[in-house]
């Protein structure tokens, strides 16, 4: 049987980078999805901080994608 997949929409952030925003994506969602078979990453955003300027927070939005557990049949 051909196996069915899920996509599902998250946003990570860091305060470093594009890229660990999206990598606390990833390592958050495995703590509660399993099976997860790739991501795409859908935009990128980022907080400003007024004060001394410069990037707050980078935020990545992430679409994970994961295979549908099948019921096993008895």
């Amino acid at each position: 049987m051909a196996d069915v997949v899920k996509v599902i929409t998250i946003i990570g952030s860091s305060p470093q980078s594009f890229a660990k925003a999206a990598d606390e994506a990833v390592r958050t969602a495995q703590k509660t999805i399993r099976n997860i078979t790739g991501v795409d990453v859908v935009s990128m955003s980022a907080t400003v901080d007024p004060n001394p300027g410069g990037i707050k927070e980078y935020r990545t939005t992430i679409n994970v994608a994961f295979v549908v557990e099948n019921p096993s049949e008895d």
